[in-house]
């Protein structure tokens, strides 16, 4: 129950008692129908049961008719609203901008591992309650009621709680490590750099483009211009030709190859113009020097060009050049990984990220990759991160009446909120 204000016995000092929510002789009912099952129901009599919907309301009536007191969830878990959210997405968001239906992403026990499952958000509240504020080692400061529970390493446990006596719980402590991601990278600002740093990656890594110049019967000249960019995600075909209206390239989109015998549909966009092909050779020349947002729109770019992450982030290429490009701008984003090369026909060298899935998250979160399905963490382990830093959580001084959000997730499954540091960056090169 949630209604810790309608106590029938209140604490000492109180100079009056508060109503309670029930009276002492409610019946009391207990079912063993999956659906109720550890659902305690008190039968009641109300004086009504008739409720006035509030003006500000969209539905289009405004009376409605209620015979429950409470809800069956019966939850208690909150946390500052601009607490970020892991989406299903793959990105974050704010935990006051969560909405019911929402898909986010969950955990759930499978064997030995707890496990990334996509789950949907049922419920979503806010409340007013006193607020603590947890730290962990990272500098991380997370801010949540005390009836609010975090996964460790030892379980669920609350953040605070007692050893002995009623108010007896587990509780957060510092010899606790917290589950999953920690702190999440900052996203990019999507600005000029970062835009001509995507169609690089892009054009450069999977587009056609080029302008020719042969002989053609009943033409006075033989200059062709084309650019072209077929792939399976429309995602990815979209924001490439957004960007290039930004440079006032329009394009256009077609159905490149139908779906068949186990293909995938492959859509494309195309320009023939020869002002719009020399805008595009402009747009994708190689920056001296490259900016931060630039780096970020490259690896962004090349990742939904010829990127994959199955568990292992890699990106490959044949180019030399693109190779050196994407190594060089990892290391400036503070990330590890190796160089491993492959000599077949034509010889294919790839990059892969190390660090496991929470470098792969910060790598998602820190360039954002416009393909949703390449950013997919579900089915991947939970693992143990960074200590809580206090010995115990203190008060925290919350501007806005320290207004508060919860979720109620399908199967009781939690999202995960956290990240940690990156580890130093570097690069290995490996031959096969």
């Amino acid at each position: 129950m949630r209604w810790d204000n309608l106590r029938l016995i209140d604490p000492p000092g109180r100079e009056r008692m508060t109503v309670p929510l029930f009276e002492q002789g409610a019946v009391v009912r207990r079912f063993d129908t999956p659906e109720f099952r550890g659902i305690t129901f008190y039968e009641v009599r109300a004086r009504s049961i008739i409720n006035r919907v509030p003006e500000a309301s969209r539905v289009p009536f405004r009376w409605t008719i209620n015979p429950y007191r409470g809800c069956s969830h019966a939850c208690h878990y909150c946390i500052s609203g601009d607490t970020p959210i892991l989406m299903a997405d793959g990105r974050t968001k704010p935990i006051a901008q969560v909405r019911v239906g929402d898909a986010i992403y969950g955990t759930v026990r499978q064997g030995a591992y707890r496990r990334y499952v996509r789950t949907e958000v049922l419920a979503h509240w806010q409340t007013l309650k006193p607020a603590y504020r947890i730290t962990l080692e990272d500098g991380t400061e997370l801010i949540a009621s005390g009836d609010h529970r975090f996964l460790s390493d030892r379980g669920w446990k609350y953040v605070t709680g007692r050893e002995q006596g009623p108010e007896r719980r587990p509780f957060l402590t510092i010899n606790n490590k917290l589950m999953g991601m920690g702190k999440f990278a900052r996203a990019p600002q999507h600005d000029v750099d970062y835009r001509r740093g995507y169609l690089c990656g892009m054009i450069r890594g999977d587009g056609h483009l080029g302008s020719y110049t042969y002989s053609r019967t009943g033409r006075v000249h033989g200059a062709v211009h084309r650019f072209r960019l077929a792939l399976v995600d429309l995602e990815a075909i979209r924001r490439t030709s957004a960007y290039l209206m930004e440079i006032d390239v329009a394009t256009s989109e077609f159905l490149f190859q139908r779906a068949v015998a186990g293909r995938k549909e492959v859509n494309a966009i195309r320009t023939q113009k020869r002002s719009g092909v020399a805008a595009i050779t402009e747009a994708i020349r190689w920056p001296d020097p490259a900016s931060d947002q630039w780096c970020k729109g490259f690896l962004a770019g090349i990742f939904d060009a010829e990127g994959s992450c199955n568990g292992i982030l890699r990106i490959s290429n044949t180019n030399a050049v693109i190779i050196d490009q994407i190594a060089t701008c990892l290391e400036r984003l503070g990330f590890s990984f190796v160089l491993e090369r492959f000599e077949h026909e034509r010889p294919i060298a790839c990059v892969r990220l190390l660090g496991g899935l929470r470098e792969h998250l910060r790598f998602f979160h820190t360039v954002d990759p416009a393909i949703t399905r390449k950013r997919t963490i579900e089915g991947r382990a939970l693992k143990g991160n960074r200590q809580p830093q206090l010995l115990r959580p203190e008060h925290a001084h919350l501007s806005r009446h320290g207004l508060r959000r919860g979720l109620q997730l399908s199967d009781r499954r939690e999202g995960e909120r956290r990240r940690a540091p990156a580890e130093g960056a570097g690069r290995e090169v490996l031959g096969r």
